[in-house]
């Protein structure tokens, strides 16, 4: 796959248009379809000022997902994203369950890795100003206008600041430390700052200059530059990118975050839902229950009351 970023031109994030044009991201696969379904529906239903939703699966997930396109939604066949070159298989180390993408130019990549390069390489595919990243086991509870990711021309970067100075980040600071691998920054330059949470916004010139930065950095292209290391998150490189390379221009900073998330633990009860909900924040307005803790999907669908019984 020829390079779209060969020529190593950076592009300037200078302002946004008044009037930004907005499309939301979802990488997703099956064994997620019903949790982007339900995502879907809620979207549709609650979320203003978006021009388009894209899903982004792997190329046998394809017919699966094409259940939910419509003159708004388009599923994105990761073919057309990624190089040929780093294809998928199902990995015998499981016993067949999971999937491994594997390559020459790569480590071996899982399905979490590949989900963050379909993530970066949209916007080469995309049209759309500002880039909103929602995982498929979202669902929005209120009424949400994709107006907040912008302000006064600039987009809006989540960062949580200096976090990562405490314990318990060690995960993190490799993904950092990766990230600035990446780019090309100084390893004495290093940074606490966390960027990683769903529903947040990218410019989507930001990232096509991102990649630019990379490839010229190490004149190869920049899937293989990130996949060189299984230790990575395409929020840290980006967020870097902005910060540290960019001085945050053509963005601003907020820690809020627009989604509530359950990320580990058990499944919760009819009660402790409930009250998981009932705790949302003032400007929380999705919920998300990570698809590996095993939350029936059918009964969050009833407590959020789209279905009966």
């Amino acid at each position: 796959m020829k390079s779209q970023f060969a020529s190593g031109v950076a592009i300037d994030s200078g302002p946004l248009p008044s009037t930004p044009i907005c499309a939301v991201v979802t990488a997703s696969y099956a064994p997620d379809f019903e949790r982007c379904r339900l995502l879907c529906e809620t979207l549709d239903r609650h979320v203003t000022g978006v021009a388009h939703h894209y899903i982004l699966v792997e190329h046998r997930d394809i017919a699966l997902f094409r259940q939910l396109e419509n003159g708004r939604r388009s599923i994105v066949d990761e073919r057309d994203l990624l190089p040929r070159w780093l294809r998928a298989f199902d990995d015998p180390l499981s016993l067949f369950r999971r999937r491994v993408w594997l390559s020459l130019k790569t480590q071996p990549l899982r399905g979490w890795h590949v989900q963050q390069l379909r993530r970066i390489a949209i916007a080469a595919h995309a049209s759309e100003d500002v880039l909103v990243f929602c995982d498929s086991d979202v669902a929005f509870l209120k009424p949400f206008d994709c107006d907040a990711f912008w302000r006064d021309g600039k987009a809006r970067l989540f960062r949580r600041d200096g976090v990562l100075a405490q314990q318990g980040y060690e995960e993190h600071r490799a993904w950092s430390r990766n990230a600035g691998s990446a780019l090309g920054i100084d390893p004495s330059r290093t940074s606490n700052h966390d960027y990683i949470s769903t529903l947040i916004a990218w410019r989507r010139d930001t990232v096509l200059a991102m990649c630019a930065r990379i490839e010229k950095v190490h004149e190869r292209g920049w899937v293989e530059v990130v996949g060189s290391a299984r230790r990575f998150s395409e929020c840290m490189i980006y967020g870097r990118y902005v910060d540290d390379l960019q001085g945050g221009a053509g963005h601003f900073h907020a820690a809020d975050e627009f989604c509530r998330v359950h990320w580990t633990g058990e499944a919760l009860s009819d009660d402790e839902f409930r009250h998981f909900v009932a705790a949302m924040s003032p400007e929380q307005v999705a919920i998300g229950m990570q698809s590996f803790i095993g939350t029936d999907i059918g009964r969050i669908r009833r407590l959020i009351g789209l279905d009966k019984g």
